[in-house]
């Protein structure tokens, strides 16, 4: 059987050639059991309600022919019915409750499965706020949309389609004026829906770009602070907090115009006058015409809820519709399950490799190899592509033409999870979890990573001294994106995090350039213990580091224009010449025992 990961990757056509009316009915087929036995459960409790009133018109025949024997009989049979609609009533809700819940369960891991799975172009291009609220209202509204949503709809269209049938049951004549109503209750509320949908459309989409605003406001709040931009931030958020009021405001207009309750008013009237006209032409009884106003009454219920379901409705068609949206994206990237899963050896060739994220090319016909075990360094100015570069090795992003092969083995044939695992990268940005510390460098292991072996990590990578001066050492929980910590904690931090995967290509970016020399000399001691056998990519500022790869690329505006040694480079490449004329770093006492 398919995981659901599996379930949603191999199903992701699906996602672009359906409409949310489509993608919410295969969420809820998945339950049909739960289904049937709702609509069933359904049908026998509006069906009890409907019959109480033809008991109570014949209780009313008892009373006034003086039958108290009959009448205590139709007592008893009313309080039976009374607890059975009690208990098919609770298993109707019950299971509208469960189906509800249960869809927007799947469908919520369905778009956090969909969106791991998504490239980081995909990423890029998205505003977090706006997906943190598809994510969360609009997966809201899902629930909502089926109960009470869907839940009311469908017992009220039960409850209507009993009533019809119990009057013809009663007499045939007494549906005209209902079937009038019918007629003119459909229409307008297909007319309503029209209406709504568009409104609901723009307030979902704006709640998104506010929650995005939001989001922006709280992740900047420190620059917002620093440049004294409060009140530009709070006029931005204020503007798009009113124009959400002001769909909602067109949304209340729509429901002040239904029409179908004027509509309920003249057909009770007339309902009652169709009524007292066959009773006075003997077509029907009595009891039968306290019956039929017993019953026609249940419409009144029917109109009432409608404006409120349908609006209910209509919100979470437009949440299901931002959720597809971002399901029908292309991944643009194949996770490739029946790659290659060996292990890694460590050669890295780019064969003519171009690649750019719109239009203008960043990277241009880049070839170059690493030897399994060398240490390529990688130098330019800012903007030139080095960090693209890297990139592209763990296949974070896809090329557009060219190879980018590991061990002989286009990265694109490689399982995806075996390539990645054996790749670890160490950025200059680090990102770290709000977790405990030993979460968060046991990371790239999960529930593999035993205590012993993360100490070690982080005693290669010069962490251990200050995570043991906290007071709850590695179970010390860390502030979100470890803002509790120096920039030279992060990036050790991470650097554990790297050492323990063992991995068989290490990426450093600029990984030591929060740590002062004294550490970064330790650090350096650690990283050349577990750099033998081991491919590395380096980008660094630092000449310390620069001198001692064993190639060094050189990359201007996207093109590498230079690649050897670093004799070599000073030679004959001026770029290299004045790039490296600029940086004026100490050799660590680590490197120079190493060279």
């Amino acid at each position: 059987m398919l995981s659901k990961r599996e379930f949603t990757v191999a199903n992701e056509y699906v996602y672009r050639q359906s409409n949310p009316a489509r993608w919410i009915l295969s969420h809820l087929l998945r339950y049909k059991y739960v289904v049937i036995r709702y609509i069933i459960l359904c049908i026998v409790t509006e069906s009890l309600f409907i019959s109480l009133a033809a008991f109570t018109g014949n209780a009313f025949t008892a009373v006034t022919q003086g039958q108290s024997a009959l009448l205590l009989q139709i007592a008893l049979i009313m309080l039976g019915i009374i607890l059975i609609l009690f208990a098919a009533d609770l298993g109707a809700r019950l299971s509208i409750e469960v189906l509800s819940k249960r869809f927007a369960r799947d469908a919520r891991e369905e778009l956090y499965i969909s969106l791991l799975g998504k490239s980081q172009t995909f990423h890029n291009r998205q505003r977090v706020g706006d997906v943190m609220a598809r994510a969360s209202n609009d997966m809201g509204q899902l629930s909502d949309m089926v109960s009470p949503g869907f839940d009311t709809i469908i017992s009220s269209s039960i409850n209507m389609s009993v009533t019809f049938i119990f009057i013809a049951l009663v007499n045939p004549q007494l549906l005209l004026v209902p079937v009038l109503f019918l007629v003119g209750f459909l229409f307008t509320i297909r007319h309503y829906a029209r209406t709504l949908a568009p409104i609901s459309d723009q307030m979902r989409a704006q709640f998104g770009r506010t929650n995005a605003i939001l989001n922006e406001a709280i992740t900047g709040v420190e620059v917002i602070k620093g440049s004294a931009q409060e009140e530009q931030e709070n006029q931005k958020f204020s503007q798009s907090a009113e124009l959400y009021r002001d769909f909602y405001v067109k949304n209340g207009q729509a429901q002040g115009r239904y029409l179908p309750t004027l509509l309920l008013s003249f057909a009770l009237a007339l309902s009652f006058l169709h009524a007292l006209y066959l009773l006075s032409t003997h077509t029907i009884s009595f009891g039968a015409l306290i019956t039929f106003m017993g019953v026609v009454v249940n419409l009144r219920f029917i109109t009432a809820v409608s404006i409120w379901s349908v609006s209910q409705i209509q919100l979470g068609i437009a949440g299901s519709a931002r959720i597809l949206s971002l399901l029908r994206e292309e991944t643009e990237m194949d996770q490739n399950k029946a790659g290659c899963q060996q292990e890694i050896q460590g050669e890295i060739t780019f064969d003519h490799v171009t690649f750019s994220y719109d239009e203008t090319p960043i990277l241009k016909d880049i070839s170059f190899t690493a030897r399994p075990g060398q240490t390529v360094a990688i130098v330019g100015q800012t903007g030139a592509g080095k960090s693209t570069l890297t990139k592209l090795v763990n296949r974070i992003y896809d090329i557009q033409s060219g190879r980018v092969l590991i061990d002989g083995v286009d990265v694109r044939e490689w399982n995806l999870d075996t390539l990645r695992s054996q790749i670890s990268t160490i950025e200059q940005d680090i990102f770290l979890f709000s977790r405990t510390i030993a979460e968060n460098i046991g990371y790239g292991l999960g529930q593999k990573a035993d205590q012993q072996a993360i100490e070690q990590a982080a005693r290669d990578a010069q962490a251990h001294e200050f995570i043991t001066r906290f007071p709850q050492g590695y179970e010390t929980e860390i502030g979100e994106r470890g803002v509790t910590l120096s920039g030279g904690q992060r990036q050790r931090l991470a650097i554990a995090r790297a050492l323990l995967t063992d991995p068989r290509i290490l990426i450093l970016d600029d990984s030591t350039s929060a740590i002062d020399s004294e550490t970064e000399d330790e650090i350096q001691k650690a990283i050349h213990r577990v750099l033998e056998g081991r491919t590395t990519l380096l980008i660094t500022h630092r000449l310390s580091q620069i001198r001692w790869a064993d190639h060094i690329l050189v990359l201007k505006r996207g093109e590498l224009i230079d690649q050897g040694n670093h004799e070599e480079l000073l030679v004959r490449c001026e770029t290299y010449r004045r790039i490296f004329s600029h940086y004026d770093a100490p050799v660590p006492t680590a490197v120079a025992h190493h060279k």
